[in-house]
């Protein structure tokens, strides 16, 4: 463990030492390069614990009312703490390219909040106290607000951040109640809960999860908690927006899958209402990420789409615990933490993408593109990769999450008891749904920026970007191929990582295991069969035509000789049937002009489809809460005399109290 405290200390000295370099290459290289060494420091003790399913810990006094500097490293720790160090590593390369285009912006600040945003999602994972939790939560939470209020210049930024801030606070709020509740019922505030609630039944426990479901849901994003992501994600430097939605909103996953794990009880209706919500996470996620014209919003929508899936997952593994069914318990929390980790390589590798995307050409809106695949070959391939993955298509990492899940639902919905065959049949519908629109969204976004023909200037003049984020672009793409290939070796480590929270007694379990293994083997095998055959056919077609002359000629395209971007369709119009379709639910909007003549010389047509969380909940809410505290105002006089009056009074009356 000191070893892991070492790289950690080293990530926050580097970002420390970044404030006072006045040259800002150096300032983000020296950032960079102290969370890439840390990062290595501290994933050697993560790797050994994941490995060998030991459990490390350490414990020094703290002069904290109630606290002590309790840290442990345990498999499930380590399996959210080397995603967190390797993709870091990662994207601070690639910061290292795409913040230089902040012109005359001084760096320090933005190299500093980014290192201790690490340090705050590693102390989290590893953090065994709950005070030393929510001090690394608000470090992890104030960390990511200076880092998104980063290009405070703009408006819609300084919004983002409030309402990140308020959001993320609410979530801390909860949390606040949790821990309190929970050191009441344990006598201590530290992770032992050996005894918990022997004495007081199983109702405090249903309150528990109830209070971390909406503390640690505020962080990853589950609908209606989500309103804060589709304008944080846009307003943030992208790669910001990778470590946020890629590991940052993972944090929230890891509380709920680690209270969980602490509670000595589950109820099966706990599992039931995390199905549901991850099912109306998911489907109306992918929905509202078809209908943008922003590619970081939909990137944005698509994040809350994904969490909606590793939510069904653990929902799965709560009810398999509840109804003593291993197969379904195991596989449902292996599936959702296999997803977790995927996740967190293809969405950053897509908020990379959109930031090579926005550098180069200065706009988030997708109808202004086009044809960029030309123009900005290194990154759509980049990009490419990253989509195929988010999609579930094998034989990439996204694949293998969503397989473990359908195996684990398809195993409940043959067996007897009909609460299993209606929940996992719910899921398996579910993630069919969510997986066919994901297909269509993103065929939505690839082919609307990178094929086609440029719509704009922007489009027209993009190129690729710096070697840094090219490098750090290819690292998470080959990941996903890697990740996918070696599925069949990675499942038993995820699987072990379960087996604290679901304990693996059963023959039956094991040829389960080992069916999916051959499954994925076989999988693998054919890919890469394919893809070499491939190769074998591209060279001997090239062989064959290499003394052949090759011309070019305009194609006949019915009547045109060369097509623009007026005949090419719109994010609007590829997306319209879809949302037309689920108008009533997602309340979305359009306004196009009547077509009345045969010829017509122009045509128009708009569409709009606001959060409906944030329009018809959260806005009234705050609208009557702005007028009710309106209302107080007579209570400031601005005299300084009437404050400190006040504060007199407000000590007279807890001290009276205090002595009743």
């Amino acid at each position: 463990m000191p070893v892991a405290l070492t790289g950690l200390c080293v990530i926050a000295l580097a970002g420390l030492i970044a404030l006072f370099i006045k040259n800002e290459k150096h300032c983000v290289r020296f950032g960079a390069a102290g969370v890439i060494v840390g990062s290595v420091i501290s994933l050697i003790p993560a790797l050994k614990v994941l490995i060998s399913g030991n459990v490390i810990s350490f414990v020094a006094p703290w002069q904290v009312p109630y606290g002590s500097f309790y840290v442990e490293l345990d498999s499930i720790s380590a399996l959210f703490l080397i995603p967190v160090l390797l993709i870091s590593s990662i994207i601070s390369l690639y910061g290292c390219g795409y913040m230089l285009a902040y012109k005359n912006r001084r760096l320090g600040s933005a190299t500093f909040f980014f290192n201790m945003l690490v340090v705050g999602m590693a102390m989290v994972v590893m953090a065994r106290n709950s005070i030393l939790f929510l001090v690394s939560w608000e470090i992890m939470s104030l960390a990511a607000y200076f880092l998104v209020t980063f290009d405070d210049e703009h408006e819609s930024v300084r919004q983002a951040g409030w309402i990140y801030l308020i959001a993320t606070h609410l979530g801390t709020a909860f949390l606040l109640a949790f821990f309190i509740m929970l050191g009441k019922y344990s006598g201590s505030l530290n992770f032992d809960y050996t005894n918990i609630f022997q004495t007081t039944g199983s109702s405090p426990v249903s309150v528990l999860f109830l209070l971390a479901l909406l503390g640690f849901g505020t962080k990853a994003g589950i609908m209606p908690l989500h309103v804060w992501m589709p304008e944080v994600y846009p307003a943030a430097p992208s790669n910001v927006s990778a470590i946020m939605s890629g590991l940052m909103k993972k944090m929230g996953v890891y509380g709920i899958i680690r209270t969980i794990y602490i509670l000595p009880t589950v109820e099966i209706w706990w599992g039931w209402l995390l199905i549901g919500l991850g099912a109306v996470t998911g489907i109306l996620g992918v929905l509202f990420a078809l209908a943008q014209h922003d590619y970081k919003r939909m990137l944005a929508y698509s994040s809350i789409e994904n969490v909606g899936i590793i939510i069904i997952g653990i929902g799965l593994g709560v009810v398999g615990i509840a109804q003593d069914s291993q197969v379904l318990a195991i596989f449902g929390f292996a599936g959702a933490l296999m997803h977790t980790i995927n996740h967190s390589i293809f969405k950053s590798l897509l908020f990379m993408g959109a930031g090579a995307i926005l550098q180069t050409t200065g706009t988030r809106y997708m109808d202004l593109l086009g044809g960029l695949i030309k123009r900005m070959p290194k990154t759509a391939s980049a990009f490419a990769i990253g989509a195929l993955a988010i999609c579930g298509l094998p034989p990439l990492n996204g694949f293998i999450g969503e397989f473990i899940l359908y195996y684990a639902s398809f195993f409940g919905a043959i067996t007897d008891g009909v609460e299993l065959v209606v929940t996992t049949v719910t899921a398996i519908a579910s993630l069919a749904v969510i997986g066919g629109f994901a297909l269509a969204a993103f065929a939505n976004v690839f082919g609307i920026v990178f094929l086609g023909e440029p719509r704009s200037p922007q489009a027209l003049n993009a190129h690729d970007v710096n070697a840094e984020m090219n490098i750090a672009m290819a690292i998470l793409a080959a990941l996903c191929i890697v990740v996918g290939f070696a599925s069949p070796l990675i499942l038993p480590v995820i699987i072990s990582a379960v087996l604290p929270i679901v304990s693996l007694n059963s023959d039956d379990m094991v040829f389960h295991i080992s069916r999916i293994k051959i499954i994925l083997f076989i999988i693998s095998a054919a890919s890469i069969t394919f893809a070499l055959l491939a190769g074998i056919l591209i060279l001997i077609r090239k062989k064959l035509l290499s003394k052949n002359i090759v011309t070019k000629s305009p194609t006949w395209d019915c009547g045109y000789l060369a097509a623009n971007s007026r005949i090419q369709y719109t994010s609007s119009s590829f997306s319209q049937p879809i949302v037309d379709m689920f108008k009533s639910v997602l309340f979305s909007k359009s306004k196009a002009v009547k077509i009345t003549k045969l010829f017509p010389q122009q045509a128009q047509f708009e569409s709009s489809t606001p959060d409906v969380s944030s329009e018809y909940l959260y806005r009234p809410i705050f609208k009557w809460v702005d007028a009710v505290i309106s209302k107080m105002r007579w209570v400031q006089y601005g005299v300084v005399q009437m404050y400190v009056l006040y504060i007199a009074i407000t000590l007279i009356i807890l001290l009276v109290w205090k002595l009743r």
